[in-house]
């Protein structure tokens, strides 16, 4: 159990009630000390020198009249006991200050040569015996107790501005609070692929700063994203008037040469063309294409049917998933992108997946292989990253189409696993959120 709350809230709370509890202990002690104390001490000398009077005028009066003066001065002083209620009678300890009294009054009578034997009489009043020529005698002194120097209101002052600071510390929090989750969930949102709406910039001046901060640091991501991709998409297409000149000069050259090296120089012109074509795709980005009514078993459909077109079988399991706002190129561009990765790496069957439950739609790949190391799947996801052992080794790529189905993935509020299959192979699962919730902006 932690004593120390971890919230700033918490904190917070702790550190005002815990500042105001000392403020009031230490409001108590100086009144102890600068109002209670001196009052004692005044108390204590009226109380000695009347001690002092009336042992004198008990000593100039005769023996025999003493007994009588004294319970004619008993009388008088008579304590209103049965007004103060059976709890006051029978309470006999004296507080600490009230023994701080008495100390101080015998130590003022003593000095006069008289030592004193005190007891409570009443809830309030005490009794003092003097002893005088060998016989004792109990005077009553009516209220010469002082009241108490800590009571229930004190309590009550204390734990009521304790209190005040608790709702003014959470008033204050979630004022604070507010403006931190909105920077909090922009910045999951950001790191997540998606580009935030631009956060405000009022409240107080730290805040504000931090807010303005965000926004500046969002925009220059942004200006950054957009001259990678400008740079990425004009060196990938001024790629391609040369490969294709070059393709066009292999065909032309077909009867000059050697069949096997003209097919070798063909499948090195289309893997460079495949290798540009993902540059492309990498580049472009899904934020330019509006969301329409789209069926992941209609996109598997197509996808299987142009897999077929070049002689290779894709298995369909469609689970009659329902039209779902999709950016559909993107999304045929990111199931494309995982076929053509488990033919490169994996091995056939070759199957595609449809399904939706209470979270979502979701389509999955899924291939024969070796798979992969549960511990690269992170780092696979990321562009220009490759497997580094040889369990899906197999023509060299550029190592973005996964990175390209992650962004997707990501613009649809989604996301990629990688998993192992049942029996090998690997299952690459995109999951993608309820149709209720809207698409996430990408940059």
């Amino acid at each position: 159990m932690r004593l120390f709350p971890r919230s700033l809230l918490g904190r917070n709370a702790l550190l005002i009630v815990a500042l105001i509890a000392l403020g009031q202990l230490g409001g108590a002690l100086l009144v102890r000390q600068m109002v209670i104390r001196p009052r004692v001490e005044q108390a204590a000398d009226s109380v000695a020198r009347t001690v002092n009077a009336l042992r004198d005028g008990l000593r100039a009066l005769p023996a025999a009249e003493r007994n009588g003066f004294i319970e004619r001065f008993n009388q008088r002083a008579a304590l209103p006991t049965e007004r103060e209620g059976t709890g006051a009678r029978a309470r006999t300890l004296l507080t600490p200050m009230e023994r701080n009294f008495v100390r101080a009054v015998s130590a003022r009578i003593a000095s006069q040569g008289t030592e004193a034997v005190w007891r409570r009489e009443g809830g309030s009043g005490l009794a003092v015996r003097m002893t005088i020529d060998g016989t004792d005698h109990w005077i009553a002194l009516p209220g010469a107790l002082p009241a108490r120097d800590f009571t229930g209101a004190w309590l009550a002052v204390t734990a009521g501005s304790g209190l005040l600071a608790v709702i003014g510390a959470l008033w204050f929090q979630r004022r604070l609070n507010r403006p931190l989750a909105r920077v909090v969930q922009a910045a999951s949102a950001l790191a997540g692929g998606q580009v935030p709406p631009p956060l405000p910039e009022d409240g107080p001046t730290e805040i504000a700063t931090v807010s303005r901060s965000f926004n500046h640091l969002v925009g220059s991501l942004q200006q950054t994203e957009r001259e990678r991709a400008l740079m990425l998409a004009g060196v990938s297409h001024d790629l391609r008037t040369p490969l294709a000149k070059l393709r066009l000069g292999v065909e032309i050259m077909a009867r000059a040469s050697e069949p096997a090296v003209s097919a070798s120089m063909v499948r090195s012109i289309e893997e460079m063309d495949a290798i540009v074509g993902q540059f492309l795709d990498f580049a472009r980005s899904e934020a330019d294409e509006a969301p329409v009514p789209t069926s992941l078993d209609a996109v598997a459909r197509d996808v299987a049917a142009s897999n077929a077109d070049h002689g290779r079988e894709v298995g369909l399991d469609l689970g009659d998933v329902p039209a779902t706002p999709l950016r559909a190129a993107a999304m045929r561009r990111a199931m494309v992108n995982l076929v053509e990765n488990a033919w490169r790496h994996g091995r056939a069957p070759v199957r595609i997946a449809t399904g939706s439950g209470p979270q979502g739609p979701w389509f999955e790949v899924f291939d024969r292989g070796h798979g992969i190391d549960p511990a690269e799947a992170e780092r696979l996801k990321q562009p220009f990253r490759r497997s580094a052992g040889d369990a899906r080794g197999g023509p060299a790529g550029a190592g973005l189409g996964l990175a390209i189905v992650q962004r997707v993935a990501q613009a649809h509020g989604g996301r990629l696993e990688l998993l192992p299959g049942e029996g090998g192979g690997l299952r690459a699962r995109v999951s993608l959120p309820p149709s209720d919730h809207g698409l996430g902006r990408t940059s």
